[in-house]
């Protein structure tokens, strides 16, 4: 066994990735503090081709050294927006037809692997603040709340690992 070489990867070029297909997902920032996991949604969006990421509210945009730090050039591949509120993001989601869901712990939120994926649907994943989650009044906007099933003492992930699980979720879903 041995590791393969960059050259070997055949990934595309910032330009073959801005014309291929994309996974029929946008990810929605919401006031995300950490501008190191504002470049790790970036390059897990590039990752996974994501066809968006909104970042709203207080979350950091580029250039910002921390964000360029982590996501590695992926600013550069991944298309996205500032909104100055969430719910001004997922309004416009909502009217382009993106199915919004919120990745947060609910009194309703249905566990990651039991949600249905759709191939035929679009879908707008809400990630919340590494304290406060997605705020309150965004979560009368979505469609529905999705939840990780963890089984530690600790209530939640990081969000750029909670990313980075659900989007290899919608990714399967989407795609195989």
């Amino acid at each position: 066994m041995r590791k393969l070489k960059l050259q070997e990867l055949n990934r595309p070029n910032i330009e073959a990735f801005k014309a291929q297909a994309k996974t029929p997902v946008v990810l929605v920032l919401d006031n995300v503090r950490s501008r190191l996991n504002v470049g790790s949604a970036f390059r897990t969006g590039d990752a996974f081709a994501v066809e968006h990421l909104y970042l709203c509210g207080i979350t950091a945009t580029p250039p910002h050294r921390e964000i360029l730090k982590t996501a590695i050039g992926a600013t550069d591949s991944v298309e996205w927006t500032y909104a100055a509120t969430t719910e001004e993001a997922i309004l416009r989601l909502k009217e382009e037809g993106y199915t919004v869901l919120a990745v947060e712990q609910t009194d309703t939120s249905v566990l990651l692997q039991e949600y249905a994926i759709k191939k035929d649907e679009k879908y707008a994943l809400v990630f919340g603040n590494e304290v406060k989650g997605v705020s309150d009044e965004v979560l009368p906007l979505v469609d529905a709340a999705l939840e990780i099933p963890q089984f530690g003492t600790k209530h939640s992930l990081n969000v750029s690992v909670c990313l980075g699980v659900v989007l290899w979720e919608f990714t399967k879903g989407l795609k195989y």
